[in-house]
């Protein structure tokens, strides 16, 4: 408590100046050696047997141990901050980090198609963006990235050949080192880490900062009949919608975009910004998968790692009865934003001594019927793919628990053929769906053979609805 009452959270905000990260250093040993105490203490509760103590004695006992439980938890995520922020935002030496911006127009696993890039300087805390360019700029790579077989096998050389399919996996480690690695082939520059984030969570921080200002002349121009004024409210349209409607060229589209972010840092960096809104904004980033962070230090990574915000799908951070749905866009254009989609648990049953889980995918094209002439031809992708103007192709990939079998996919009431691989011990299971405006469409994927007991719980790919109206309740339908 000493510890976390001599940080000055206001000093610990962004501002042109950086950040006074002294406070946080010197706190560091403190809250590790808290973190150890109370990991010592729950160790010890949790060893006492209660099935020969009275109730009296018992139900305390149980409660306290409940509340360790809880509080280590937090400790741990606590020291574990302390530890690598001051590092990672520059105390000691100016950090790197390549910037992803994920476009959810062009859905790719873990959030969009990665079109708008930059570097992030953090220097004693203070953040500026620079070398900012386009995945397009950086071209193909020949021969790919090395990725490992079993990625390959899922997502295609695709991942290690271009910037913008870098995140067709849903592993953030290995999009974040291959991206890495493309931008230090293309530069001779290897950066210290790799982030990422979607206008998403750019609408979260600007609710912390507030409205911006497009101020850069030749922004301002090729975004003259957008909003002059980006807010939590207008610019996950105006980024992920209006910007291809009312800018012609995807090269100026990009423009746009990098020059959007880069308002958007300056105000984070303004120092005018509330500490707990913006401490909020990023959690909920975090917590929607929206915002993913990566290190080039195995040390950091090794801890990143353990929690949501390294974007992994194995290890601590998976729940015992995970199932992810990631959805990459087939069509080759920008018709996401019009696609809403929800996930929902719907069996669960118990056959031969193993438990059968069977998660339904609903997809509804919400883009008008006269899409192909209405939307601009840069977003319905003109059949440039094969897929008609208006539609919308998905490739729909869905991950079992470890140690589960992918067992059969059905769209519509009908099966359908689909491929079953293995990603980490995981089964995986990818089908491809094509709606045209106004239909929808129900693919369930049946997993089997799941020999976990705890309650199923779902991880989506980030898309522009809020997580808590993709992921539903599971549903009470009946086993057979």
């Amino acid at each position: 408590m000493r510890a976390f009452e001599s940080l000055n959270w206001n000093a610990l905000t962004p501002n042109p100046t950086g950040m006074d990260l002294t406070p946080l250093q010197s706190a560091a040993p403190k809250v590790q050696a808290a973190a150890y105490t109370v990991r010592e203490s729950a160790q010890r509760l949790n060893g006492i047997d209660v099935d020969g103590l009275l109730p009296q004695i018992s139900a305390p006992l149980i409660e306290a141990r409940e509340k360790l439980s809880s509080l280590q938890g937090d400790l741990e995520s606590a020291a574990d901050a302390a530890r690598l922020a001051p590092e990672m935002l520059g105390a000691e030496a100016p950090r790197r980090y390549l910037l992803l911006m994920q476009n959810n127009a062009e859905a790719r696993a873990s959030g969009g198609i990665p079109g708008a890039l930059a570097v992030l300087n953090i220097d004693k805390g203070k953040l500026t963006l620079e070398a900012q360019t386009s995945a397009t700029a950086l071209g193909a790579f020949i021969p790919p990235v090395a990725i490992d077989s079993e990625q390959q096998a899922i997502y295609s050389a695709r991942v290690g050949k271009f910037m913008q399919d870098v995140n067709l996996t849903p592993d953030f480690p290995t999009t974040a080192s291959t991206a890495q690695a493309m931008w230090e082939k293309s530069t001779g520059e290897r950066l210290d880490g790799v982030l990422s984030l979607d206008p998403i969570a750019l609408s979260f921080i600007l609710g912390a900062t507030g409205p911006v200002q497009m101020t850069d002349p030749a922004v301002k121009e090729i975004g003259r009949s957008l909003p002059a004024q980006l807010t939590a409210e207008n610019v996950v349209r105006t980024l992920l919608s209006d910007s291809y409607a009312k800018i012609d060229e995807p090269d100026r589209q990009d423009v746009y975009f990098a020059g959007a972010a880069k308002e958007i840092f300056a105000a984070l960096s303004s120092g005018k910004t509330d500490p707990k809104k913006l401490m909020d904004a990023v959690s909920r980033g975090v917590q929607e998968r929206r915002i993913l962070l990566w290190s080039a230090s195995t040390d950091e990574q090794a801890t990143i790692g353990r929690y949501t915000l390294g974007g992994l799908i194995s290890g601590t951070t998976t729940s015992p009865a995970e199932f992810g749905v990631y959805f990459n866009d087939g069509t080759g254009a920008k018709m996401d934003y019009w696609m809403k989609r929800t996930v929902q648990v719907v069996k669960d049953c118990t056959r031969d001594g193993y438990r059968e889980i069977t998660v339904r995918v609903t997809n509804t094209n919400t883009a008008p019927t006269d899409a192909a002439r209405s939307l601009p031809p840069y977003v319905t992708g003109d059949g440039a793919y094969g897929v008609p103007a208006g539609s919308v192709q998905t490739n729909l990939v869905a991950y079992g628990p470890a140690q589960s079998n992918i067992d059969m996919v059905v769209k519509d009431g009908a099966k359908i053929p689909f491929a079953a691989q293995r990603h980490g011990q995981r089964a995986v299971g990818t089908a491809t769906i094509q709606l045209a405006p106004g239909q929808s469409s129900n693919v369930e994927f049946t997993f089997g053979h799941i020999v976990q007991h705890a309650e199923p719980q779902i991880v989506v790919t980030p898309t522009t609805q809020l997580v808590k109206d993709v992921i539903k309740a599971p549903s009470e339908s009946a086993c057979e």
